[in-house]
């Protein structure tokens, strides 16, 4: 018997108290209402499911046996291949498919949707003094805070530190083992990084500090939001909480040095937001932000890479040869610089192909701040919006032979517009593409320059939670490269 085959009692039991729960809150709704009146909108098709939990479990279940394209298929099958209803996490959503639905999601911020997150998120990550704040609000901040940071000429100052980094995690984490994880040890560098730029964090006991707690945190982000002991929400607040008070320790500290010192030249991105006259609260979720932003996705990019490049041996070759010859290019212990990367067309191409099939994060929510019409079809002002890559990485319309693994799809012009969206697409765009794309290709070029290597089990499931999560770890067996 599994662990979920264990649990199956306690969740059974859950449900049926969701269900109770919703159960009540319709019947409340119902009267409260006068049952109704007036004209009724023309609704996307679909269903909402059981009270309250909706169709959440189903959803989660396509997730946990790694297909979560099907919860996607059946319903465009049944219903509408443009746009269809359902609820999850208790909210009535409207799932937008296609490129078109993308595009529209991604042009129409502000103007019929805003950025919205679940409470899961906001109750287990954010400050609570913050929690009420509007989504529009803390994305417009966020966002005009972001560029100059992330702006190509200012990661150009990165590369050399990430190349440093990848090659210290590969020595001290890689070299004196025959066989590794890599899921957990690409988590563990990405979050390393990210503690370095962000914070100037480097001590590895201080690192750590931040790391598991974050783990739990982030593990809850999509769970049932009832804060009850014992359940998974309930340990992602408590972590989210002792993340906060990390963080705002960290940064006071760091604000008090800046005020001894006259500093006036930013050493980390929390050195630029005091400078930039940030409070300590709203730097501490904006961080928060970006670490989610910058560790789950690219580690989990990571991990695919070498579980793809081990399943198909020419499109390793290609790309070893791609990377050996940027380092026959260089001189012995000079580090990559952005020329360098700029020669890894093949080797990003790889990547985007392996995002593709095994895309790092699912999508991301809207709220509509007025009523419209899409397709047809009225979405309600307070509906909640949802676009899904899996409306189209897997859709026969925009990838000719989907299931088929093939990087040539990304040379010349790439896929249609709003058909490859990982990082969104259009003004939506994540702002990270650049800082992920950096991180991703050094250490690809590290680890494929240091180590060749086979999968101990080329046949591990893949769970969707929500990222695409191999269950064992992908275990590996290495060996020098030159051996």
């Amino acid at each position: 018997m599994d662990a979920f085959d264990s649990l199956m009692p306690y969740l059974l039991h859950l449900v049926l108290l969701y269900v109770s729960a919703g159960l009540f809150y319709f019947l409340y709704k119902h009267k409260s209402s006068g049952g109704g009146g007036g004209a009724t909108p023309n609704l996307p098709p679909g269903k909402k499911g059981l009270p309250y939990i909706g169709e959440t479990l189903d959803f989660v279940l396509a997730s946990r046996r790694g297909t979560p394209e099907k919860f996607v298929t059946d319903r465009t099958t049944k219903y509408s291949p443009d746009v269809f209803r359902t609820s999850l996490l208790g909210e009535d959503m409207a799932v937008f498919c296609g490129a078109a639905g993308n595009k529209f999601l991604f042009s129409g911020q502000n103007k019929y949707v805003t950025s919205w997150w679940p409470d899961s998120i906001k109750k287990a990550l954010m400050d609570p003094s913050s929690v009420d704040n509007s989504s529009k609000e803390e994305s417009t901040k966020l966002r005009a805070y972001l560029p100059p940071f992330l702006k190509p000429e200012s990661l150009q100052h990165f590369i050399p530190v990430m190349d440093i980094m990848a090659k210290e995690h590969l020595n001290q984490h890689w070299s004196p083992y025959n066989e590794v994880q890599v899921f957990p040890l690409s988590k563990k560098y990405t979050f390393s990084l990210a503690c370095r730029l962000f914070m100037s964090v480097t001590d590895d006991s201080e690192i750590e500090n931040f790391a598991k707690p974050f783990a739990l945190a982030t593990t809850g982000l999509m769970s049932v939001p009832i804060d009850l002991p014992g359940t998974t929400f309930n340990r992602a607040v408590k972590a989210g909480k002792l993340i906060q008070q990390r963080l705002l320790a960290l940064i006071t500290k760091k604000k008090n040095e800046t005020l001894e010192k006259g500093k006036t030249v930013a050493s980390d991105l929390v050195d630029s937001m005091l400078m930039d006259g940030m409070t300590e609260v709203e730097i501490g979720n904006k961080i928060v932000g970006f670490f989610i932003a910058s560790h789950d996705t690219t580690s989990t990019a990571i991990t695919f890479i070498v579980s793809y490049l081990s399943d198909y041996p020419e499109v390793y070759n290609r790309v070893l040869e791609e990377q050996m010859e940027v380092l026959r290019c260089k001189e012995a212990g000079d580090p990559l610089r952005w020329e360098d990367i700029q020669k890894m067309k093949y080797t990003w191409c790889v990547a985007c192909e392996v995002m593709r099939l095994a895309p790092p994060a699912n999508g991301s929510f809207r709220e509509a701040i007025t009523d419209f019409t899409y397709a047809g079809y009225t979405i309600p002002k307070g509906w909640k919006a949802f676009w899904m890559v899996h409306t189209t990485h897997k859709n026969q319309k925009y990838f000719p032979d989907p299931e088929r693994f093939d990087p040539s799809r990304f040379e010349g012009n790439g896929p249609a517009p709003y058909s490859f969206v990982p990082f969104g697409g259009g003004p939506r765009m994540c702002p990270g593409k650049e800082y992920a794309r950096l991180e991703i290709l050094t250490f690809i070029h590290n680890l494929l320059t240091t180590f060749k290597w086979v999968k101990l089990n080329p046949n591990e499931k893949i769970s969707y939670i929500p990222s695409p999560i191999p269950k064992e770890g992908l275990p590996i067996k290495i060996q020098p490269l030159l051996n």
